[in-house]
């Protein structure tokens, strides 16, 4: 264990270093890009950037930044204590390309900052690695700070109204100190980001909501300041009846500490969202193992694999790389392409992909394509092109932002004009209360709780049912789906293989022909010989002992019970063992194939005895909830990997509109694509990775409960229990959900339509009064109030 400190703490060589490091990234991409993130200083947890540190240190191969030489000096002499649970950075490749969640037109090469909005921008393809998660831990623990702070704000400003408190002589004034300092610290520190956000976005000329929360909580605080320190500038129309002045700090906070969260919730769903893409990444091994031209073996990482390569796969691992099989012959689990539970037979010649899964037999492989050009890889830039074409609810706020912001300063420029000419003595002081006054009311708290509120409480109602939405443009874009798009296999199936039917065709009955069977499929790990045996264990039947077991691949499973000779596979089984199949048998085996079913057939010395039917059923509660989603003036089309005969089974049974069957991920995302170009609304329910495109091509994607991680990382939609019938409450509640969003739109600016008027001194020429930014700041909490208490009844929609 080895920390090294360059002369100064890291100054004295850093031009060393600096040049090393170039030289570095040179030798390894041609040219030199910049591959570390901002990164926080391990000893204070400052920001740093490090192309511009002057003081870094290294400990077990890993370079450390800081702010200053003495962060740097206590770092080196205990590295230990200021690691302890911290995990290693992670890296960033050269040249990686970075944009703004909410401005996807805004791109560079390496982090930074949006001009439009202020966000932090994202690469636009997240690596495999997994980050420390630092951004979220330490925006949740400002949170918890912001909420300490604010509380006693609160209290000590409400509680007089709300509780009738009242503090006795001296402490009174003692409770307004600490109201001021506390609110203070919670704007200028809490609401800094805020207030740069905001002024970041003048610079473009691009309100939005950043540029309204640091006028409204810039404008409150300014004002209670002056109020605080300075009473004695204010009118007698600013006072109460005990001769103060009104502050409001507690507005202030409040609403910094809200918006906190809001940004909290907000980055943890982008979080959830680049999950999807880091899953599927994953499913990419580390490494392989390449055999060379002497016959050795050597472990390598998956990057310095070329095509060409001969590579080996032992049961259990992972494919590598898209390829093809040189030796051997195993099943391979491709359920991450085609969605199908049953592994594939691979042999000489045989085409293999990276990321399924070997199961029971060693292959050596020729890889055929690496890198971006395997299936896998594909799939990662489909789903990665998708999440990025998506626009978030929330720039609804910010539109109305564009021309709210500059109409409520034009008002608020032209009051403080109108007065200041045209009032009554004093005319400047009439003018500035104008002023403060309509910046007060037009404060945006209650435009921004309008979605998020209504968001929050819709999220809760939707988990009661069983319907986990991921984000707001889901609940936005649901309403609207007028086309459903669903996976055959754990969707409208359950997605596990089971024993249909038994079928004699000699003189042996079904619970023997099931008995030899489940005795030749109990050595198999095989999905239709797990299937055969728990059909056996369903229905009572006592499974002898086998022996002499042989196995075909890809055609079936040999050997001797009780005595006689029994085959069990497919037709290219019984060819290779020369048993005649009967027209008859042929005839039952594709009736049962049209009804969705896989056929085997069983030989006993030598003879056709009988065939099983292992199909994935139906789930029970499919055929109303298609009815249902049909009488919603849903249209239903069904996407799968499975055979067109299969597939038109089912959707016959069911009464699906359309079918695509044999269709690959891409072809899956394509036909998606393709629907939503005619003009429709597309919801896609999928529940495996095959999915993953398609779900994220889609205006909604949905994911069924019990499918695979990335399925539901990409879908924005997640039906717990896995059933069709959810999707029709998240369609009530969706819609539900974007009339109280309206409806609270319509509460937030009907008292900025009706107060700013007054606030600017309209009624004055009439009624002789102006409205004092205390009844100003009440109608902004009455607003407020009216927003959250409609959202509370999204608690009572029929759903």
């Amino acid at each position: 264990m080895k920390t090294e400190m360059p002369a100064n703490c890291c100054a004295g060589k850093a031009a060393h270093a600096e040049s090393h490091a170039h030289h570095h990234d040179h030798h390894h991409s041609g040219h030199h890009q910049h591959i570390a993130h901002a990164v926080k200083d391990p000893v204070c947890g400052m920001t740093v950037d490090p192309h511009n540190a002057k003081h870094r240190a290294e400990h077990e191969g890993h370079t450390y930044y800081f702010c200053a030489e003495r962060c740097c000096a206590k770092f080196v002499a205990e590295p230990l204590r200021y690691l302890q649970d911290k995990p290693l950075p992670a890296p960033v490749a050269p040249g990686a390309i970075y944009t703004c969640p909410m401005h996807p037109e805004v791109q560079q090469v390496g982090p930074g900052d949006c001009p439009k909005c202020g966000m932090a921008l994202e690469p636009m393809m997240p690596s495999a690695e997994e980050d420390d998660g630092g951004e979220l831990r330490g925006m949740s623990q400002r949170f918890w700070m912001l909420v300490a702070l604010t509380l006693p704000v609160f209290l000590l400003a409400m509680g007089p109204h709300l509780f009738g408190w009242h503090l006795p002589g001296p402490w009174d004034r003692v409770a307004a100190w600490v109201e001021t300092v506390l609110a203070s610290v919670v704007v200028l520190w809490g609401g800094a980001p805020f207030f740069a956000r905001g002024w970041r976005s003048l610079k473009p000329w691009s309100p939005n909501m950043y540029t309204l929360i640091a006028l409204g909580t810039g404008v409150a605080w300014l004002y209670s300041m002056v109020a605080f320190f300075l009473p004695g500038v204010f009118p007698e129309g600013f006072r109460d009846r005990h001769g103060h002045v009104g502050v409001y700090f507690e507005s202030a906070a409040v609403i910094v500490t809200l918006v906190t969260l809001g940004d909290f919730l907000e980055l943890r769903a982008r979080r959830r969202t680049g999950a999807a893409l880091k899953a599927l990444l994953g499913l990419a091994p580390k490494a392989a193992r390449r055999l060379a031209a002497d016959g050795s073996e050597q472990d390598v990482s998956l990057d310095d694999v070329h095509a060409g390569d001969v590579l080996r796969v032992r049961p259990g691992e992972r494919v590598p790389v898209d390829g093809v099989v040189l030796e051997g012959h195993s099943h391979v689990d491709e359920s991450m392409l085609t969605g199908e539970p049953l592994p594939v037979a691979k042999a000489k010649g045989e085409g293999v992909t990276g990321g399924t899964v070997n199961q029971d037999g060693a292959l050596t492989m020729r890889a055929e394509k690496v890198g971006a050009e395997t299936v896998l890889s594909q799939i990662v830039a489909l789903v990665a092109q998708a999440q990025r074409s998506k626009a978030p609810l929330q720039r609804v706020a910010d539109r109305v932002a564009a021309w709210f912001v500059p109409a409520v300063v034009a008002m608020a420029v032209l009051a403080f004009a109108g007065w200041a000419v045209l009032g009554p003595d004093p005319r400047l002081t009439h003018a500035l209360i104008a002023l403060v006054s309509v910046l007060i009311i037009a404060c945006p708290c209650a435009l921004g709780l309008a979605t998020p509120i209504s968001i929050m409480v819709a999220s809760g109602r939707g988990a009661q049912h069983g319907v986990l939405f991921k984000d707001a443009s889901a609940i936005e874009a649901l309403r609207e789906v007028d086309t459903l798009v669903v996976d055959k296999t754990g969707t409208l199936t359950e997605g596990k293989p089971a024993l249909r039917d038994v079928v004699s065709v000699g003189a042996l009955s079904w619970d023997q022909l099931l008995a030899l069977a489940a005795a030749l499929e109990r050595p198999s790990e095989h999905p239709l010989a797990r299937a055969i045996l728990a059909g056996a264990e369903a229905r009572a039947v006592n499974v002898p002992a086998v022996t002499d077991f042989r196995t075909l691949t890809g055609g079936g499973v040999q050997g001797r019970v009780g005595g006689r000779d029994v085959a069990l596979g497919n037709v290219r089984l019984f060819e290779a063992l020369d048993i005649a199949l009967s027209e008859d048998a042929r005839l039952r085996a594709d009736a049962l194939r049209r009804d969705g079913a896989t056929v085997v057939f069983l030989a006993v010395d030598g003879a056709l005895a009988g065939l099983l039917a292992v199909a994935d059923r139906i789930k029970p509660s499919t055929p109303k909830a298609i009815a249902d989603l049909h009488e919603a003036g849903l249209r239903i089309v069904m996407l799968t990997g499975d055979n067109a005969v299969t597939a038109n089974a089912v959707a016959k049974e069911l009464g699906i509109d359309a079918v695509h069957a044999d269709v690959s991920p891409a072809d899956k995302a394509a036909v998606v694509n393709a629907l939503r170009a005619e003009g429709r609304r597309v919801a896609m329910a999928g529940d495996g990775i095959n999915d993953a495109p398609a779900l994220v091509a889609a205006d909604v994607g949905i994911a069924m409960g019990g499918g695979t991680d990335v399925a539901m990382e990409s879908a924005q939609v997640t039906l717990v229990k896995g059933e069709l019938t959810a999707i029709l409450r998240a369609r009530a509640l969706s819609q539900a959900t974007v009339r109280n969003i309206r409806q609270n739109l319509f509460f937030a600016f009907i008292y900025n339509a009706l107060g700013v008027p007054l606030a600017a001194g309209l009624l004055y020429p009439l009624l002789g009064f102006t409205l004092s930014p205390m009844v100003a700041a009440l109608a902004m909490s009455l607003s407020s109030v009216s927003v959250v208490t409609n959202a509370l009844r999204l608690n009572r929609a029929l759903l």
